[in-house]
């Protein structure tokens, strides 16, 4: 009797290897999703948690720090408590999923499904059955986790160096609650948006673009920083900030690699837009401080770099190499043009003190990167990816092209307007029980009257705080605050 055949699958990834290993786990899939999940991860600890430590005034270099690490703190366990099954669970409304904790084993050992992603086509028969990932629930619950995450400490750049860290503590739960789960069930979860065929790849809208409105819809609330650290805010660590901004960089092969739920080849494709886009983009920004300025800046590098990698987002594995380069084009010089010149002459953008231009970064390349994937991408592309197989871009023609741009733009649209009406009623909610703004004693000293803690141990800027007394003593002057609640130094 001849000897049966050997088993063309290695024995690694045969079922039945142990309890640990069930039929439906595709090993190389769950290994990429754990690294793509840790990438997204340090992106923020400790990419941005250094990216906002070394941009800021060296007096902010300890609160900017602490709001992204206590943000992304915040989000892991409100996550995973009730966040997770809102953005990714059964459908409560069009926009919304049903609330619930992702921490039994039952749940998080269970193969992933996506359960309200089934696509029905016009005569009612499935078109796309649902998203079910070849891994575990646990691993999909902390992917997604850092995506939440990384949302909400994008969104504190917008706040630094004045809101209350208190209040901060209030609004990280709220927003993530109110805001954040509605943009990812929508658009990414199985709800209207997404059945309706608004592409959003890894986050251009339910990330980039609702930070950015977000952000700057906050920043309005809490109010400006003092006078004198907007006249004058430059960054305590160039080098670390670079640090910090490679991470994010490198990072974003998680980011943009991951969201295919596989290690396919349209993960590759995605990776390698990332990083023409965001290469373009850094080019082209620095080329128009080069330009306009006469010298080219480390910060603005920095910043056309993040513009590139937030305008791919939206399409990174649906566009062709060449639309990459035109998108980083594009994300190198429209938010250029809106931060550099149309800032300066809108009252409303010079009104509100968006610390780290993260409307212009996020909110502006996100919208943008929406729309250009819209005209640009590929079908064959959007086969491998969404679940509306007739999906186009604009460029290619057909009724579906035509109609993707709409698509686009009403989406857009949505996480726009959401935002900017939960965001405000978050703030107004927050500011009857807690001051969103810091004390003017904690502005005009920083870290040490915020937190009793200083960047840079070895020197400092000279001021003191002693919380038991009504003054604030400084090397070379003196302030009390006067009967009216304003400062005079005498």
């Amino acid at each position: 009797m001849a000897a049966p055949p050997p088993n063309p699958v290695p024995v690694a990834y045969q079922a039945g290897t142990s309890l640990a290993v069930p039929p439906w786990l595709n090993k190389g899939d769950n290994g990429w999703q754990m690294i793509a999940a840790t990438l997204v991860g340090l992106q923020s600890v400790p990419g941005l948690v250094i990216l906002y430590g070394s941009i800021v005034k060296k007096k902010w270099a300890v609160n900017s720090a602490f709001m992204a690490l206590y943000a992304f703190a915040a989000v892991v366990i409100c996550w995973v408590t009730w966040g997770y099954k809102m953005s990714f669970g059964h459908k409560l409304l069009p926009f919304w999923g049903k609330g619930g904790p992702a921490l039994g084993q039952k749940f998080l050992l269970e193969w992933t499904t996506l359960p309200e992603t089934t696509q029905y086509s016009g005569n009612g028969e499935v078109e796309t059955p649902m998203a079910r990932p070849y891994f575990p629930m646990a691993t999909m619950v902390w992917f997604q986790c850092v995506f939440a995450a990384i949302t909400i400490v994008i969104l504190a750049g917008s706040l630094l160096a004045r809101m209350n860290i208190k209040a901060w503590m209030m609004f990280v739960p709220l927003w993530l609650t109110f805001s954040y789960t509605v943009g990812a069930f929508s658009l990414w979860g199985g709800g209207f948006l997404f059945h309706w065929g608004v592409i959003d790849y890894s986050g251009g809208y339910v990330i980039h673009l609702s930070s950015g409105i977000a952000g700057f819809t906050a920043a309005y609330w809490v109010g400006p920083r003092s006078r004198k650290d907007r006249e004058r805010f430059p960054p305590n660590n160039v080098l670390l900030m670079l640090a910090g901004a490679g991470l994010l960089w490198m990072g974003w092969a998680g980011f943009n690699g991951g969201d295919p739920y596989a290690a396919n080849i349209d993960s590759s494709m995605a990776v390698l837009n990332t990083n023409i886009c965001a290469a373009t983009s850094l080019l082209v920004w620095t080329w128009l401080d080069v330009i306009f300025f006469k010298k080219p800046s480390v910060i603005g590098a920095v910043q056309g770099m993040i513009t590139g990698l937030v305008c791919i987002t939206p399409g990174a594995g649906l566009v062709q190499g060449w639309a990459a380069i035109i998108m980083g084009v594009l994300s190198g010089s429209v938010p250029w043009f809106t931060m550099m010149i149309i800032h300066k002459r809108s009252k409303l953008l010079q009104k509100v003190d968006d610390t780290l231009g993260v409307f212009h970064t996020h909110a502006v390349a996100g919208l943008l990167g929406g729309m250009l994937t819209g005209i640009f991408a590929e079908p064959q592309l959007c086969n491998l990816f969404l679940p509306i197989v007739s999906s186009r871009g604009g460029v290619y023609g057909g009724t579906n092209g035509g109609k993707q741009v709409l698509k686009q733009m009403v989406g857009g649209l949505f996480i726009i307007g959401w935002n900017l009406v939960v965001t405000t009623v978050i703030c107004i909610v927050i500011n009857l029980v807690i001051p969103l703004r810091m004390p003017e004693a904690e502005l005009l000293i920083g870290d040490d009257a915020v937190h009793g803690e200083e960047a840079y141990a070895l020197w400092g800027d000279g001021e003191k705080y002693d919380p038991s007394r009504h003054d604030i003593l400084d090397d070379t002057v003196h302030i009390n605050p006067s009967s009216t609640g304003t400062t005079q130094v005498v």
